[in-house]
């Protein structure tokens, strides 16, 4: 009689729930689902009720059978605004409510199947309520972090900060650097550190203590993934090391998915805005190299002044642009549609203006020469696989920090950071679509053509992703012996 086959590997998937998070957490879980893992991917009521209404639900049922999603409580009122009174109120909510929920999930996956699942990833961000329920039932916890990892060993430094006197900003010299992050001494300077660093509202004070410990409980994590490739952040990872025994890298994510099958992903790579493909054709229009991609991603906002210094810029440096500037980014103002609209109609001739576009097929398109771009970390991996230099105006969290490796560690773009002025937009796209700086022209090819390779069969990215899902398999194995 053979002996039949061990049931598959399962894993509980507990994410953030913004773009930036859930793309890669969702592209991690379509690639195990290629694995035949069975996936219980968690997401708060609100943001599943949005993303049923993004994707073809049983188009992706078919392709993946054993996966399946199930909703847990953010800690928010059902008919309150997201993120509520504010993004620190939110994630110390999102947090608080995971917790118990995390357990219920693992209560009721036991009693269906007799055991829990194989391992937890979850969010670094989650790192406190899926490692308390880990604990609580043995399980394994990786810990996969969204951000670059230079940001992330930032993050565990950032007690540091306090005990060195850096933080509170002892000064109003921005420009001084940071002395008290190991390795990173001569790079990062004080207007570089995560946003809430500057410590100049209350919510600051609140996200500072939030992420110190977030930080705390990762290090009890079984393992760490990160979203990035060894040629790129090879010293942040050695030094990551010294904290992980086991660190997955396994990035740019979004190309090793599109590796293994190019069509899984067409209907997630925009969670929560409708595209407008019609873009591409617009660019179709357009010389190699000669235009200035805008986007400041899923959440920031900005007033009318910032959003008009930057018109101008756009428009006196004579580049075509191609900017997107979703409906609710205008702050302060009656009537930012109106606004938009009036917006569109002066940008004729000169550029165009989308509400939302498909941004890696947009920086992969041969017209794009240039990414004016919020820094974060989704969109600073998909510009460096596309080969395009980056124009950064960070806003939030670790944006900063990525801003800072772009134009001083890689050195494949310019950071703009706590300014917007038109005449350094205007210089900035100049010099990048005319290709004045022969030296970010240069590493960017090179970095790029380190990032494709990474993702190949044979590359370090792909065989680090088959590396962790064989040592998931491997853990299952072990499980499923103890049980016999």
């Amino acid at each position: 009689m053979e002996k039949a086959e061990p049931e598959a590997p399962h894993v509980l998937i507990l994410p953030i729930p913004a773009q930036g998070h859930l793309k890669p957490m969702l592209k991690l879980a379509e690639l195990l689902s290629y694995a035949s893992f069975q996936i219980t991917f968690l997401n708060t009521e609100y943001f599943h009720h949005k993303f049923l209404s993004s994707i073809d639900i049983h188009a992706f049922s078919r392709r993946f059978p054993k996966f399946q999603f199930v909703t847990i409580p953010d800690g928010i009122p059902p008919d309150s605004p997201r993120p509520g009174k504010s993004i620190a109120h939110s994630l110390i909510s999102l947090t608080d409510a995971a917790k118990p929920a995390v357990v219920e999930v693992l209560v009721s996956l036991r009693s269906k199947s007799g055991w829990p699942p194989t391992c937890i990833i979850a969010d670094g961000i989650m790192s406190s309520a899926a490692v308390a329920a880990g604990e609580e039932f043995g399980i394994p916890v990786l810990a996969f972090r969204t951000y670059s990892a230079c940001c992330t060993w930032t993050y565990f430094h950032l007690s540091n900060l306090i005990e060195g006197g850096e933080v509170p900003l002892p000064d109003k010299d921005m420009d001084k650097l940071v002395t008290c992050i190991p390795g990173l001494e001569n790079v990062l300077r004080h207007r570089d550190l995560p946003s809430f660093c500057r410590l100049e509202k209350a919510d600051d004070h609140l996200l500072y203590d939030f992420f110190i410990a977030q930080a705390s409980a990762m290090r009890r994590a079984s393992a760490l993934i990160l979203n990035t490739f060894e040629q790129l952040e090879t010293p942040f990872i050695s030094k990551l090391a010294s904290i992980f025994s086991k660190i997955y890298t396994i990035g740019p994510l979004h190309c090793l998915s599109n590796a293994d099958d190019p069509t899984a992903l067409a209907s997630t790579k925009s969670i929560f805005w409708q595209e407008e493909k019609g873009c591409l054709t617009w660019l179709d229009s357009h010389p190699s190299k000669s235009v200035v991609f805008v986007s400041f991603g899923s959440v920031v906002t900005f007033t009318l002044d910032q959003m008009l210094e930057f018109w101008h810029g756009l428009v006196n440096s004579g580049k075509p642009f191609l900017w997107v500037i979703r409906s609710n980014a205008i702050i302060g103002e009656d009537d930012p549609r109106k606004i938009l609209e009036d917006l569109k109609d002066k940008t004729k001739g000169k550029g165009s203006i989308v509400s939302w576009a498909p941004q890696e097929e947009v920086l992969a398109h041969p017209a794009v020469g240039a990414f004016l771009t919020h820094s974060g970390w989704n969109s600073t991996l998909e510009s460096i696989y596309a080969g395009v230099p980056m124009i950064c105006w960070p806003l939030f969290v670790d944006q900063y920090v990525n801003s800072r490796c772009v134009s001083h560690v890689w050195r494949v773009g310019f950071d703009m950071k706590d300014s917007c002025h038109r005449s350094i937009v205007e210089k900035m796209v100049r010099d990048v679509i005319e290709m004045k700086n022969e030296e970010i022209m240069k590493s960017m090819e090179e970095i790029s053509k380190q990032a494709q390779e990474s993702v190949k069969e044979s590359g370090p990215s792909y065989c680090n992703l088959d590396k962790m899902i064989q040592d998931i398999m491997l853990v299952n194995l072990e499980n499923i012996n103890r049980r016999d």
